[in-house]
């Protein structure tokens, strides 16, 4: 038989991630140990191997005292890298060893085929892998030291890019660049990287040998700066100082700086603030380098147990770029040289605190300095590695985009560090401050506005929107997009065109925490899911000082899909986050699981809010698990005195807790037609009044579930009013969930009407993954109408698998939440 008979023909060339690791020193091992104890060693080393090769779907071809391995990303490659030395160190440690590996990472083509059964028989290996990728990944590993990953100049830009999909751990990698090495047999030198975590990555260069070398300048070897010293001494160590090669720093598009405090060195104290927020928003307009805001700043100051008034020097703002995973510390310095104003910023590796490069412009009066910081952030970002075309396309000058008013700027500049220790009142003052002195510095309207809007104030929120909007050439593209979000999501149809505009802000400023936030509770409460988890997982990222709001999201959405463990996993983490206590949220997953002991005893531990409309929302779960105990007595005083209390406070709390006050009698049997009526009555007076431009949308919501409460009593005709009222107003009020429950309601009208078929078809025409819980409670009753006992029973089984939607469905301010829950049983009606 000849030779060929033994392999598969060979597959073309195909681009693939090759690992090649090394156990250090295994033959000395197994000598300390003796064969029995190492064979167990090796045993739990497999054990290791097969796991990780699981997680990070790789494929092992060769193994003895090393491993090869193949992937299809170089991520999952160094995955395994980062996993397997932290995996032998705690085999290590529980046996009082030091085991370490060395690791080459490359990424190149391979030739790959199979061996025959027979020789597979006979002791060949099932897969081959042969190509010039492959001994370079093993040069590379050779010349790693104990401990040590080592990666190509082709892998490098691909896993660093990619190191986001690690997740946290991803964000604290250490990246470090070894220069350029000679290899004995290959022409040209390789760039060489290293990568790990702190603590465990040796983060030296390897050592050279015979067969690999530093590729050295011909003027930095030994016999050439022997001379080089001489003619350095006749040159003198000024000139030496300017010629001196600068030392590079890794960074990739989207990485993260941290901004220092800036250093004042004028004595003019309107500088002090003033220029170091404007640095800020000159750096913020590129889309290439990200800036850590000032409020996560100060939150990684706090969990340094550190003042919140630390000032942010080399020292500290490097630690703090250390934990929040940024590339580089930026610190900026006035000073007056020479009679004129100069600008300058050095650029810091956090991990030396040494000075990569820095950049400097003077200017006359103080004035000047807008225009010189903007010349040394657009040198700065260039040298970072964005395109020149990208920052003149992204950049607008400094006047243009804030004021020219330094006393202005100032109070935008102590507004927002307010805002940093939440002291919004404070930052609303400091805002307005700004804006009397300036009354076209559009940021500062722009900050009014969003605290107005958190504060649900949407009168004042919009009278600082439109004053923005009237000086919105004075703001940043990324600011002029935001703007635009938010006059959508104050305007008419909101539900209908604000979220296609935070998306858009998401897509052309990715790391914008707001805008992914935004979009992801647009989608969640459109019932959206998928789309609303993706993008709450972006706005969850480490960077954003508000993330634990995203998590919170995160939670309510894992609640809605079901996933209730999940879900409280997120919302303990949101609490943890935000450092705030146990939230209705934690109280809705519990209750979704039936821990209702655990449930009440959340809502019992949480403080009075000061805002009392707040403090009534916490009613909603409280009410909502009372029914679902069956316990209807008590949730019917629970929900008389939560409608008494919100008639007190808004029009809209009122209804809404007077219809939820209705729904708890119509559980227990009680005849209220006329009570719901007037329900109805009074959120259609909110629709209409043409003063209405705050809750018209949940006013309407409230009406047609006032008419639907009645339809499923048995009363057609508040159904029929509704039909009739709300004819001409659905499509003008643009929100998905009101035109969903108008279908609903119309609906019901057919099947008392005795047409369950027409109720069935106009009820199954609004499936799409998106619909409202009661769109199924309306099917099912409509089914049970038709006679059809297993349709029935198909959605009598959905209602009782999606507790957690009935829990958290966004709708309406979740008024429906009761009745929801109440329906979850396997029941018909």
């Amino acid at each position: 038989m000849n030779e060929m008979s033994h392999r598969a023909p060979v597959d073309v060339p195909q681009l693939r991630t090759l690992l090649l690791t090394d156990l250090c020193d295994s033959t000395s091992l197994v000598e300390r140990l003796g064969d029995g104890p190492a064979a167990e060693l090796f045993r739990e080393h497999d054990r290791l191997v097969l796991k990780l090769q699981q997680q990070w779907r790789g494929r092992l071809i060769d193994r003895s005292d090393g491993l090869l391995l193949l992937f299809e990303r170089p991520i999952d490659g160094l995955g395994f890298a980062l996993d397997y030395v932290r995996g032998l160190r705690e085999l290590g440690k529980s046996r009082k060893l030091e085991l370490k590996a060395r690791a080459g990472l490359h990424v190149g083509e391979v030739l790959t085929w199979r061996n025959s059964d027979e020789a597979v028989r006979v002791g060949a290996k099932p897969l081959e892998v042969e190509g010039l990728a492959k001994p370079m990944a093993a040069r590379l590993m050779a010349m790693a030291r104990p401990g040590q990953i080592l990666l190509s100049a082709v892998a490098e830009p691909l896993a660093h890019r990619a190191a986001r999909e690690l997740g946290e751990r991803g964000q604290h990698l250490l990246w470090k660049s070894h220069g350029r090495w000679r290899f004995k047999g290959v022409p040209d030198a390789q760039h060489i990287y290293e990568v790990g975590e702190p603590g465990i990555a040796p983060l030296r260069a390897p050592p050279n040998t015979a067969k690999v070398w530093r590729d050295i300048p011909l003027w930095r070897r030994p016999a050439a700066l022997a001379a080089e010293v001489a003619v350095l001494a006749v040159i003198g160590v000024g000139v030496w100082f300017m010629t001196r090669p600068q030392p590079a720093i890794a960074f990739n598009q989207r990485d993260w700086v941290v901004v220092a405090d800036l250093r004042n060195l004028t004595g003019q104290a309107v500088l002090d603030d003033s220029l170091e927020q404007a640095f800020r928003i000159s750096l913020e307009q590129s889309r290439y380098v990200n800036v850590l805001s000032d409020l996560k700043a100060r939150d990684t100051l706090a969990r340094m147990q550190r003042k919140p008034d630390t000032v942010l020097d080399r020292t500290i703002a490097s630690e703090i770029a250390l934990r929040d995973g940024a590339r580089a510390v930026i610190l900026p310095t006035v000073a007056e040289v020479g009679g004129r104003v100069r600008v300058s910023a050095e650029v810091i590796d956090p991990h030396t605190q040494t000075t990569v490069f820095a950049e400097t412009a003077d200017g006359t009066g103080a004035v000047s300095a807008l225009g010189s910081i903007d010349t040394v952030t657009a040198a700065l970002r260039e040298k970072l590695g964005e395109a020149i075309q990208a920052i003149e396309q992204d950049s607008k000058p400094l006047p243009q985009v804030t004021t020219r008013n330094l006393d202005a700027l100032k109070a935008y500049a102590l507004g927002n560090q307010a805002i940093a220790q939440r002291l919004y009142d404070e930052a609303a003052q400091y805002f307005e401050a700004a804006v009397r002195l300036d009354a076209k510095f559009a940021l500062a309207h722009v900050g009014l506005v969003r605290i107005h809007a958190s504060d649900v104030d949407w009168k004042r929120a919009r009278l600082y929107l439109d004053r923005a909007l009237q000086a919105k050439e004075h703001l940043t593209r990324r600011d002029l997009l935001y703007l635009d979000a938010w006059e959508a999501e104050l305007g008419p149809r909101s539900d209908l065109l604000a979220p296609a505009k935070w998306k858009m802000l998401a897509t052309m400023y990715p790391d914008f925490h707001a805008g992914h936030y935004n979009y992801a509770w647009g989608s969640f409460y459109a019932s959206r899911f998928d789309e609303a988890l993706k993008h709450a997982r972006a706005a969850a990222a480490p960077q954003n000082p508000l993330r634990s709001r995203s998590h919170e999201l995160i939670g309510r959405v894992y609640l809605a899909q079901g996933q209730h463990a999940e879900a409280l996993v997120e919302l303990k983490r949101a609490e943890a986050i935000g450092a705030y206590g146990p939230s209705r949220r934690r109280a809705a997953a519990l209750a979704a699981m039936k821990r209702f002991d655990e449930a009440e005893a959340v809502l019992a531990s949480m403080p009075p809010s000061p805002l009392r409309g707040i403090s009534l929302t916490n009613q909603l779960e409280s009410i909502a698990i009372l029914v679902d105990q069956g316990r209807l007595d008590a949730a019917a005083d629970r929900s008389r005195r939560a409608a008494t209390e919100a008639g007190e406070h808004s029009r809209l709390l009122a209804t809404e807790f007077a219809l939820i006050r209705e729904t708890v009698d119509h559980l227990r049997g009680k005849r209220v037609l006329g009570s719901t009526g007037e329900v109805y009555r009074r959120a259609l007076e909110g629709v209409r009044d043409v003063n209405n431009d705050v809750d018209r949308e949940e006013q309407a919501f409230i009406a047609l579930s006032a008419a639907y409460l009645a339809q499923r009593g048995g009363d057609a005709t508040l159904g029929q009013q509704a039909i009739r009222d709300f004819a001409p107003l659905v499509a003008g009020l643009g929100d998905p969930n009101t035109s969903s429950l108008y279908v609903i309601v119309q609906a019901g009208q057919a099947r008392l009407a005795k047409q369950p078929q027409a109720a069935i078809d106009l009820l199954k025409a609004e499936l799409d993954g998106s619909e409202l819980f009661q769109l199924h409670v309306a099917l099912r009753d409509a089914y049970a109408a038709a006679g059809q006992g297993d349709e029935v029973a198909r959605q009598a089984d959905w209602l009782q698998s999606h507790r957690g939607l009935a829990y958290i469905e966004a709708a309406g301010s979740q008024v429906l939440q009761a009745m929801n829950v109440s329906d979850t049983a396997l029941r018909s009606r």
